[in-house]
């Protein structure tokens, strides 16, 4: 009965975790902070974070370097981390090679 307890609880701590997982991705996607489908490069951060604040992706990726430099060993924890937890960019037109009837 307890084993059965434990599985419940598990469940219920994974099912809470993606809940929130869902509500910082809505999060983000309110901010504007999406990853864009187009100008990507590796994962899209740069690109989108360059379209929240108005500037293009190559301008995004060029200042997230600088700032990166400034604080040496962090790109390799912030990009991971925002490339994670930025959703990625809706799909806006029909699909390409989607079946039309």
């Amino acid at each position: 009965m307890a084993e059965r307890a434990a599985a419940g609880h598990t469940w219920s701590v994974g099912r809470n975790r993606r809940t929130k997982d869902r509500e910082v991705s809505q999060y983000m996607r309110r901010q504007g902070l999406v990853r864009p489908r187009e100008g990507r490069v590796i994962g899209g951060v740069c690109a989108g974070l360059g379209r929240r604040f108005g500037l293009g992706p190559w301008q995004a990726r060029i200042l997230f370097v600088l700032i990166m430099m400034l604080l040496p060993g962090s790109q390799v924890l912030i990009y991971p981390v925002l490339w994670i937890l930025m959703p990625s960019e809706e799909p806006t037109g029909p699909m390409v090679g989607a079946a039309t009837g």
